[in-house]
């Protein structure tokens, strides 16, 4: 049976490189000038004043930028690397310095799963796993890797499909930690290269083919019945010691059994 995979993110609390990121002290930087201008113009009748003041304002707006805490930027300028800005108010030259990424540095949950996928004993397994990741170091995230959320996901993805593909459907069901702890190893050896460090992962499901399902059920109704009947042999054993040796206590003493023996038909005539 052909093995596929599927990856989804569930949360991503990063913002977007092409967003448009408007702050408090970029408007107050193109109000300043345009209001300017326009006093001028209403001054002087000219309208080039507020014209100027307008074009004035949108340079100066482009050079205020405001990174939030969990947050750093990255500067290139002419597009070479400068380093790291942020947290909070910084300004670059308009037109010269661009912010490329905006790195969040909190920790990110991730999503994803193996469909379909064969375990080493050739058994067709969905499971759903969710990673805690974070980035540790964001000018290796920005410059080592083209788009590191990404390539986070198609490693978890990978590592899962392969952890699964060398684990036999016992120890899947039932070594979860030990599986959890050496996809967490795996992910991270490929993902430390960005910048990114992986904090943990949990396998949230796993889901085995129906038909294997009733088979495993029926498996376990039959061994329960067995220990069952074990039980049951074990117990008549010991009552039939019981009775050997309760009869050769009443074999040596009749005036013992023949009071048993009233005793058994009082009990018989009480019920």
């Amino acid at each position: 049976m052909p093995s596929s995979t599927s990856l989804i993110e569930t949360r991503s609390n990063l913002p977007s490189i092409d967003a448009p990121r408007v702050n408090v002290v970029s408007a107050v930087a193109f109000l300043v000038p345009l209001l300017l201008g326009a006093l001028a113009t209403w001054v002087t009748f000219k309208p080039v004043s507020v014209i100027v003041g307008l074009l004035l304002g949108l340079l100066l707006a482009q050079s205020p930028k405001i990174a939030r805490q969990w947050e750093r930027a990255v500067m290139l300028r002419l597009g070479r690397y400068i380093g790291l800005r942020g947290p909070g108010l910084f300004w670059i030259i308009p037109f010269v310095d661009t912010v490329s990424t905006w790195v969040d540095q909190r920790v990110i949950t991730t999503s994803f799963a193996a469909e379909e996928t064969l375990t080493s004993d050739t058994v067709p397994v969905n499971v759903d796993a969710v990673l805690f990741w974070m980035v540790y170091d964001p000018e290796k995230a920005a410059l080592e890797v083209q788009n590191y959320p990404q390539a986070v996901s198609w490693a978890a993805q990978t590592a899962l499909r392969d952890i699964i593909g060398r684990t036999s459907l016992t120890d899947l069901l039932r070594g979860r930690e030990r599986i959890e702890e050496e996809l967490q190893k795996l992910i991270d050896e490929r993902s430390n290269p960005w910048g990114v460090t992986v904090q943990s992962v949990e396998m949230r499901d796993v889901i085995i083919p129906p038909a294997l399902q009733d088979a495993m059920s029926r498996e376990a109704q039959a061994a329960r019945e067995k220990q069952a009947r074990i039980i049951l042999g074990q117990a008549e054993v010991e009552i039939a010691h019981s009775f050997e040796k309760a009869a050769q206590s009443y074999r040596d003493n009749p005036t013992a059994l023949h009071l048993r023996a009233m005793n058994m038909l009082y009990e018989g005539l009480k019920e």
